[in-house]
């Protein structure tokens, strides 16, 4: 188990959902005596322009990007595991359709899909996560459809399939347990892959709006003075390589434990 990643993961989390009981500083409380002020023992993480601390604004985008990249990545890896079971499972007919869809899907470059369905609606956190979840579905149901072929040619799923046993008891009972491994790899790096996609969309003025705040909104704010007020993008930043760093080495991990365990069975 990467014991560092686990580490980073959890303090990020814990001090995004329990930091401000730990550090009780307003994230909107203006200070126009501390405006610009380096990480110092008040205020750690610096100041913005505002005289705003940095670290509460940390601590509260947290929450956001926390619960957009959560959120998000539950929403398509769920969609996808719907999507390939069934495409991999009810016959050629289904499979086609579904195939074609991914493939018009990925035709599209992600993130300026991303851009054209924001453009149209306002955002805020549950709008992000399904303008996300829309276009982050496709890799997982191309994965489960795959693994998908190859379970239902198994023995025992054939039997049930002689036995009468209902199509809806045989693919939640018996394939979603399969797919388990698969599914979680999955979500790790949509959780990921969607903070990074929040924060872009934040950083170019179209993600979440004031007064709400993400990482994203924090490392776009500290872009005009970043020569001079370093920290502003920086610890925002660092945040959000923390969460992708932590995410992606546990998929690496999870997803050498079940290459292993398919090579033992």
């Amino acid at each position: 188990m990467p014991v560092l990643s686990v580490a980073i993961l959890g303090v990020i989390v814990f001090g995004s959902f329990f930091g401000h009981i730990v550090y009780p500083v307003s994230a909107s409380l203006l200070q126009p005596e501390a405006i610009l002020l380096p990480p110092s023992f008040s205020h750690p993480m610096g100041t913005d322009r505002l005289g705003r601390d940095v670290l509460a604004r940390v601590i509260a985008g947290g929450q956001v990007s926390l619960i957009i990249g959560v959120g998000s990545a539950f929403v398509a890896s769920l969609a996808g595991l719907m999507i390939g079971v069934s495409a991999g499972f009810l016959g050629k007919g289904l499979d086609k359709t579904i195939v074609v869809l991914i493939d018009l899907f990925l035709t599209f470059p992600t993130f300026f899909l991303l851009l054209a369905l924001v453009s149209y609606v306002e955002a805020s956190t549950w709008v992000l996560i399904v303008v996300i979840s829309i276009t982050g579905w496709m890799g997982m149901a191309r994965l489960i459809r795959s693994e998908s072929f190859g379970i239902a040619q198994k023995p025992f799923i054939k039997i049930l399939m002689m036995a009468k046993v209902p199509l809806g008891k045989i693919m939640l009972k018996y394939f979603t347990p399969l797919l388990a491994p698969i599914f979680f790899i999955s979500f790790t790096f949509g959780v990921s892959g969607a903070i990074l996609a929040e924060s872009g969309l934040s950083f170019l003025g179209i993600g979440i709006m004031p007064p709400q705040m993400s990482w994203g909104t924090i490392l776009a704010d500290g872009k005009e003075v970043l020569d001079i007020a370093w920290w502003l993008s920086f610890f925002p930043g660092l945040m959000i390589f923390g969460v992708t760093y932590a995410l992606i080495t546990l998929s690496d991990f999870f997803q050498s434990r079940t290459n292993e365990n398919e090579n033992h069975a």
